[in-house]
């Protein structure tokens, strides 16, 4: 039988198990809305208010359920609009499918109206892209996108479908050479892509060590190794440090849990790394905000590198030894050849470490980031998904929020995007219906995507945002305090809006909060707006001068914090 380009699409998204996408509508997907109108009984669509906002949708249901996020654009700025979104996803390592739209082929190359080369423009951010130029291979383009966007290191693709495509008739036959394409990257992805000598490599060096650190990212929570990290850390009796993405792969109670690593990283942390022998990296690819200054990072340690994309062996630290594969594969095979029980030489240095607190964490003040963050981890419970835009209150998110477990704490890490927050919020919230979602934002990201409250009120889908506000762009002003002599160049905010109207013009609940009492009253309120499966906003005032510390100044060793 044949159908559409636009039915096909939708019949094999729902092949894939997608139940929910994100997008906006325009002239070069109207064949595609249609479709979906159609089929709105059997896949979700959600209208955001920006197409920013539909891929940090996806991006947030991606992350926090491990699954595919899937979102859709028109041609042209509706395309263009998704890039920064894309390339959150890229280096974040998120699966995501983006599908747009775009000027029929007859028109393409001859600067139609809302056209733009979105392959081209995309290249460098996404595994690979496709331009559809035949109907009849929709079907298996998709499947195949979903086999990349989902295999090794996972990541974001594309998928351009000029308008007659989507209109014309076509089968969901396979075609030969894509199915065989795509049978290719399944074997691929099955393919065992470590040795026993690698793994032998491995474990003698971690046999051999004296002082050992784990060092953990992303790629731990991405593979659903944090049972193999905590047992491997158990085995050595080792610290482990997490990079901001692997946030949640041990949690903070773990008594060998020792916090963030680099620039805001704890002390405990980054005197560990100068002192250990071995620098174990698991799913990490050591960031200039871990290393800050690579030639005197881990000075004194040789270093063992699991990670299952080889690119990022030797490309940022020298790996003495390194083990390719998926991290959960590559952890178990080696826990199989150590011993039981293991012995470390570090003899309490941890615990003392931990003991030092930059005294900026217990500074008195009306409001204290660190009241707000434990306080609404108390109320929401350890079910919860934690979010953040990016700036001050993101790292003290990162700091002060109780995470137990994967998947938690969302968060745009490499690319560092303002506004992401509420966008991926919602996505989390979608894919995860019966656990609590919170946004934890600054005032200055909150302006770039506060019409997302919106698409909460419009969805009832009930998200509280909890606005840090301090009237400043506190993390660009923290560097103009230390480093430019406190000359604050734009980064006053001290003007309009008042959130809590703003969020009453979107018929949503908003409460104010300028001490501990109020903070607290106004979280009641919000936590039963959430039960009654509305979204909530507090705008919370914080000093303009609360710091985020420990800090390490750019390009000095990391153990030279500021505290």
């Amino acid at each position: 039988m044949q159908y559409t380009g636009a039915r096909i699409l939708i019949e094999a998204l729902i092949e894939q198990g997608v139940d929910t996408v994100f997008g906006y509508p325009g002239g070069a997907v109207l064949f595609i809305y249609d479709e979906l109108f159609k089929q709105k009984n059997r896949i979700r669509h959600i209208l955001v208010s920006h197409e920013q906002h539909a891929a940090h949708a996806a991006d947030g249901y991606a992350r926090s359920t491990g699954k595919v996020g899937v979102c859709i654009a028109t041609s042209g700025p509706g395309a263009t609009n998704l890039v920064t979104g894309i390339a959150t996803a890229a280096m974040d390592s998120v699966p995501l499918v983006a599908i747009t739209g775009n000027v029929s082929t007859a028109l393409l190359g001859k600067d139609s109206f809302q056209e733009v080369d979105i392959t081209g423009i995309t290249m460098p951010i996404v595994k690979h892209n496709w331009i559809v130029k035949n109907v009849d291979e929709i079907a298996e383009i998709v499947r195949e996108a979903f086999i990349v966007a989902q295999s090794a290191r996972p990541g974001p693709v594309l998928i351009d479908i000029p308008k007659d495509i989507t209109a014309a008739k076509g089968t969901a036959c396979p075609s030969p050479a894509l199915e065989k394409r795509a049978r290719r990257l399944e074997e691929r992805n099955q393919r065992v892509t470590f040795t026993d000598e690698d793994i032998d490599k491995a474990a003698g060096m971690l046999a051999e060590a004296k002082r050992p650190l784990l060092y953990a990212g992303g790629g731990v929570i991405i593979s659903q190794a944090a049972d193999e990290l905590r047992r491997l850390a158990e085995r050595l009796h080792a610290p482990v440090a997490l990079s901001l993405m692997g946030i949640g792969a041990l949690p903070k109670t773990h008594p060998l849990h020792t916090g963030l690593i680099g620039m805001h990283g704890t002390v405990a942390s980054n005197k560990a790394v100068q002192r250990a022998d071995l620098l174990v990296a698991i799913g990490a690819r050591f960031s200039d905000r871990v290393t800050s200054s690579p030639n005197t990072f881990a000075k004194e340690a040789k270093i063992l590198h699991f990670d299952i994309d080889p690119a990022e062996i030797n490309k940022n630290i020298h790996a003495e030894t390194w083990v390719i594969g998926d991290i959960r594969k590559t952890l178990n095979a080696t826990l199989n050849r150590l011993p039981v029980q293991m012995q470390t030489e570090w003899n309490g240095e941890i615990d003392q470490w931990k003991d030092h607190i930059p005294s900026a964490h217990r500074r008195k003040a009306a409001l204290h980031p660190r009241f707000i963050l434990e306080e609404t981890a108390k109320r929401l419970g350890d079910q919860a998904i934690v979010v953040t835009d990016v700036g001050q209150h993101q790292i003290w998110t990162a700091q002060f929020y109780p995470f137990t477990r994967p998947r938690s704490f969302l968060s745009s890490g490499g690319l560092g995007t303002m506004g992401y927050g509420l966008g991926a919020a919602e996505g989390a919230k979608i894919g995860n219906p019966d656990k609590p979602v919170v946004l934890f934002t600054g005032d200055g990201c909150f302006r770039m995507n506060c019409a997302e409250m919106a698409t909460l009120k419009t969805y009832n889908i009930p998200v509280l945002t909890v606005i840090f506000n301090n009237h400043v762009l506190g993390m660009v002003r923290q560097w103009q305090r230390f480093f430019h002599e406190e000359r604050y160049s734009e980064t006053d905010m001290d003007g309009p809006p008042d959130f809590v109207k703003l969020a009453g013009a979107y018929e949503l609940e908003g409460y104010r909060a300028r001490d501990e009492e109020s903070f607290i009253a106004a979280l009641d309120k919000a936590v039963s707006e959430l039960a009654a499966g509305r979204a909530a906003v507090i705008d919370a005032f914080i000093d303009r001068d609360e710091r985020v510390l420990p800090m390490v100044p750019g390009g000095m060793p990391v153990d030279k914090q500021i505290l």
